[in-house]
């Protein structure tokens, strides 16, 4: 019994109590956490002809290895982006820009006031994206449009791209509006100018914005097309203006001199583009910078959280087993010690 007890004394250590488990670094060292990459979306507005200065901010985007992964397009933006978005690179999309024949996307109905009726922009869209629907886009892709019944702003990701972008650019008065689904849809300019926040709900981090549309000069503009254009840009203004504040980086081509119509200035508007990209380069950078920072600093906030959290258990449960064990000894040595009656007696 007294072998068997001894044993059990020599497991807890031999003494009363451990020493105290030593205090812990003001600050827990971590290993080097690492962050997901930020995902750039790109928003691109309404225009018309100067929508092709798209492709020049695209160009110089991914020319300086920024590529955005994430596209979303209002009217003339959803053309290029739909391009875009299929797989096509800025290059190829600048080669269809320049064989372009505006008999292809112009298809005038008489009976329909002169209006245009989208049919052949819609076939030529599909075309060019090989028939892929918005759900098949190699990259996630989103078209905005305005619900004519309900004045509702309406994001397509799924369905026929084609027909989406119809829907997108189909201009109050100029043309057909586009029926989907039993309803009628026109300009995605009306409710958003600038589709920021259908990139923010493509998942995109980082979203730059391409804003094309009209900055009224002082006077009219001189033709339907400019006419109307101007109106749904004055008309979208304010409502453009707080979605373009919950973009990252605005970017602003100088195309205000780019009538709508004016297809033959498109090698203008893709050099506007480029230059006004390469402008805000520094400005993305350092926002892309200050952003990556702010996920490390988190990131490395929360590992450190957590190190500090399994620090705290382990060294509490190491004073719970020490503290048992503790208990333990004095119960065992109790029952070693002799009985009062005996102590200090020799006799057996």
């Amino acid at each position: 019994m007294l072998l068997i007890l001894s044993l059990a004394l020599s497991a807890c250590g031999g003494n009363t109590r451990p020493d105290p488990a030593p205090a812990s670094p003001a600050v827990t060292p971590v290993a080097p956490v690492s962050v997901p990459k930020i995902r750039i979306g790109v928003a691109l507005g309404g225009g018309a002809a100067k929508g092709f200065a798209h492709i020049g901010v695209i160009k110089m985007l991914e020319a300086n290895g920024l590529e955005p992964v994430v596209v979303s397009g209002t009217s003339a933006g959803s053309v290029v982006g739909a391009l875009y978005a299929s797989g096509m690179d800025p290059f190829q999309m600048q080669q269809q820009a320049f064989s372009l024949d505006e008999s292809r996307i112009r298809d005038v109905s008489l009976f329909s006031g002169g209006v245009i009726k989208g049919q052949k922009l819609q076939d030529y869209v599909n075309e060019l994206v090989k028939q892929r629907p918005l759900e098949k886009m190699k990259k996630p892709f989103a078209v905005v449009s305005t619900q004519l019944e309900s004045g509702t702003r309406t994001v397509f990701v799924r369905g026929n791209t084609g027909q989406a972008v119809r829907a997108s650019s189909s201009i109050p008065g100029v043309f057909e509006p586009a029926l989907i689904g039993g309803y009628h849809y026109v300009d995605g300019g009306i409710v958003s100018p600038v589709p920021v926040d259908a990139a923010r709900e493509l998942g995109a981090d980082f979203v730059i914005a391409v804003d094309i549309s009209t900055v009224a000069s002082g006077k009219a503009p001189g033709s339907l097309l400019g006419n109307v254009n101007q109106s749904i840009a004055i008309m979208g203004r304010k409502l453009g203006a707080q979605e373009l504040a919950r973009a990252d980086v605005v970017i602003r081509p100088r195309v205000d001199d780019i009538g709508p119509a004016s297809f033959e200035q498109r090698n203008n508007a893709i050099l506007e583009g480029e230059k006004a990209a390469l402008a805000a380069m520094p400005q993305i950078r350092a926002r892309l910078a200050t952003m990556q920072k702010t996920r490390v600093d988190e990131a490395t906030a929360k590992a450190r959280a957590t190190a500090v959290a399994k620090e705290r258990a382990s060294a509490k449960a190491a004073a719970e087993a020490a503290e048992r064990c503790a208990r333990e000894q004095s119960r065992l040595g109790s029952l070693l010690r002799r009985e009062p009656v005996c102590a200090g007696s020799d006799a057996p």
